[in-house]
């Protein structure tokens, strides 16, 4: 989209032809990054105003308190990212060393459900295996050898996190190994390299320098996890910050105390951003001719046997809490739940907010990619550093909301709009903005490779037919960004449709979603209703990820680049 690549005579067509729409692409870009900076802006404002205010307590909350709950969120996040990869690692290895598995890719399919559930319905899937009264404990007792195992505190935190965490490494550490050139395994057959040669010389040196990412993504999103936490902390000495944050303002009310615990999840969160900034970013193989295949390779029986052990072992680990959330849900009354008032209203109220967050997601992401790419246009009459600049925060723009966890954001905007209005009256608006903004990473890694793409091939064609606007987004644009589209909009709503983080500050009786219900529904010790619930709930999210269809290119090359 360069002048310099335009014939001189058609430049002056050009600016008249393109310049609008570069101009409309810069303002709506512009619009979206304030957007962005007012919600996380008025956040810290709002936390900033309250900790300085004169009767506000916040820099005594700055006690043994808080420092004990700080230790307990890295302790318990290190601990959940370690175990998920050396859980992960073995797992791997065995499924990059068995090709000839022909049940390998619905596997690897299967590995991605927990990403799709939500939290509350992973956690009622592991308290009805592992929980107190769940198979372990029922099958225990009938062999005459009772054992009650205790799923809340650090035990359970750290299942449920490494249940959540090591497909996901499982998938990213097998995609760093696929990578490795394939003439490497032939050259290490020649050299008659065992199993552990291999490791050491070819495999360990790319999981090396994709490590650091990997662990560090496991570790942010195991700091940030508020769900799991909530649902089997199992009091004071099992609780993180966000936690903490939640129960300051619902239940205490201390808005001091709120301040402080929201200020270290602030400052840990970009501490640890910090120093996965110094590590770099994964290193990429080299390229060389393919003449061989890897499949020539014999594994041992010993191998193969432990490549088959870890693999069954893993997919129990997954198996059977997902099939324990859906025997425990059959057994519940889902007629008369489904019949109830409440669970209707519910539904309908969560499918709306879901509804809303994803449109807004993806209308907020779109305008980024579009802007991003139209802003690296040479016609801007702008200075190269000034475009530069620009450039890199539409690039940015939406990475930089995983700084402030949703719980941080609404502590901030809850304890700003409690000065004006009643907070629960705006709660639709509050869950919409936040879970449509949290999810925007995401979307925008999965929108940005199929739009590059395409303007890559077409807009110099259609500068020069003349195909703008409508036009072209209904002839050229469409019929290439309808399945990523597709994609991330349920991607989104699935994300909604699980979430609790917002809900639970701003929600109320009028105001409730299915995961608050069920929240609700576990809390009074109701656990069938609860089974039947989080049956629901995850037939819904479930539903929600097939509605995509098969992936597109594009989506594959996205998956690689969510880090």
């Amino acid at each position: 989209m360069t002048n310099d690549r335009i014939p001189p005579l058609c430049v002056a067509e050009y600016n008249r032809r393109i310049m609008p729409v570069l101009r409309f692409k810069t303002y709506s870009g512009l619009l979206v990054l304030t957007l962005l900076l007012v919600l996380t802006g008025g956040a810290l404002l709002s936390l900033g105003l309250q900790g300085f205010q004169a009767d506000s307590n916040a820099a005594a909350a700055f006690d043994s308190y808080l420092w004990n709950i700080t230790r307990f969120t890295l302790l318990q996040a290190i601990l959940s990212a370690l175990l998920s990869i050396v859980f992960a690692l073995p797992v791997a290895r065995a499924l990059h060393a068995s090709t000839g598995f022909r049940g390998r890719t619905l596997l690897l399919r299967f590995f991605a459900i927990p990403l799709t559930l939500p939290s509350l319905v992973a956690v009622f899937g592991l308290t009805s295996i592992y929980g107190r009264n769940g198979i372990i404990a029922q099958g225990s007792t009938a062999l005459g050898i009772p054992l009650i195992p205790d799923i809340y505190g650090l035990t359970g935190i750290l299942l449920a996190h490494v249940f959540f965490n090591m497909p996901l490494a499982v998938r990213l550490l097998l995609a760093s190994l696929e990578s490795i050139p394939q003439d490497y395994w032939k050259l290490s057959a020649q050299l008659g390299m065992g199993s552990f040669a291999r490791f050491r010389l070819i495999e360990w040196p790319v999981i090396a320098r994709n490590l650091s990412g990997i662990a560090g993504l496991i570790f942010m999103l195991c700091a940030s996890s508020f769900t799991i936490v909530l649902t089997l902390g199992g009091g004071p000495r099992a609780t993180t910050l966000e936690v903490a944050i939640y129960q300051a303002l619902h239940f205490d009310f201390d808005l001091g105390r709120a301040v402080a615990l929201t200020l270290t999840q602030l400052l840990l969160t970009i501490a640890v951003l910090c120093l996965l900034r110094l590590t770099g970013k994964p290193a990429e193989e080299g390229l060389s001719l393919t003449t061989t295949s890897r499949n020539y390779i014999r594994h041992g029986k010993p191998a193969q046997i432990l490549s088959g052990l870890m693999i069954i072992i893993a997919t129990l680990f997954i198996a059977l809490p997902i099939f324990g959330m859906i025997f425990s849900g059959l057994t519940s009354d889902l007629r008369r739940l489904l019949s109830e008032t409440a669970v209707q209203q519910a539904i309908i109220t969560s499918l709306l907010l879901a509804f809303g967050a994803a449109t807004l997601c993806v209308l907020l992401s779109l305008t980024l990619v579009t802007a991003r790419e139209y802003s690296a246009a040479q016609n801007l009459k702008h200075p190269r550093a000034l475009r530069s600049l620009f450039t890199t925060a539409l690039d940015s723009g939406a990475s930089l909301v995983l700084i402030i966890p949703p719980i941080v954001l609404g502590a901030g905007w809850f304890i700003l709009l409690r000065r004006f209005t009643d907070v629960f009256t705006l709660a639709p608006f509050m869950v919409i903005a936040v879970n449509g903004v949290m999810a925007m990473p995401f979307t925008v890694r999965l929108l940005r490779p199929a739009w590059d793409s395409a303007a890559a091939q077409n807009n110099r064609l259609c500068t020069a037919l003349g195909i703008t606007g409508l036009n072209r987004l209904r002839l050229i644009d469409w019929p290439v960004l309808r399945r990523p589209l597709a994609l991330s909009f349920m991607f989104a709503m699935a994300l909604s449709m699980g979430d609790l983080g917002t809900i639970a500050l701003f929600g109320s009786d009028a105001v409730q979603t299915l995961p608050y219900l069920l929240l609700q529904r576990m809390g009074s010790y109701r656990t069938t209703d609860a089974a039947g619930l989080a049956l629901i709930l995850a037939v819904i999210c479930f539903a929600l990820m097939l509605a995509t269809g098969k992936k597109t290119n594009s989506d594959k090359t996205a998956g690689r680049n969510i880090l």
